[in-house]
């Protein structure tokens, strides 16, 4: 995994300080649902407020400095007109309910 900087993507300065993840994955388009395949990036925050930043102090060991990664970027490398198996298999559950509650 590479650590890019923050400075390459400007957008995110407004936001909270937090280290993103930039993924590529299949896009399900009936659901909009994203399926990760791999990890392409670490987004660093550049905040000594972050855990998991390269700016944050390896001795520091506050509860208030951020410990979680913060929102994933996700970038679709393809896209499948139909529903994820997820969907299809909670769909596929509810028909079996219903049937079965139909029948008694």
């Amino acid at each position: 995994m590479a650590y890019v900087s923050q400075r390459v993507y400007l957008f995110f300065e407004t936001k909270k300080a937090h280290l993103l993840v930039r993924s590529d994955g299949t896009r399900w388009l009936k659901c909009m649902h994203f399926q990760r395949h791999m990890i392409t990036a670490i987004v660093d925050c550049n905040s000594r407020r972050c855990t998991r930043s390269l700016r944050h102090p390896r001795e520091c060991r506050l509860p208030t400095c951020l410990q979680n990664f913060g929102d994933e970027i996700q970038r679709d490398i393809d896209k499948v007109d139909e529903y994820c198996f997820a969907c299809r298999a909670a769909q596929a559950r509810a028909a079996r309910d219903a049937a079965a509650a139909s029948s008694s």
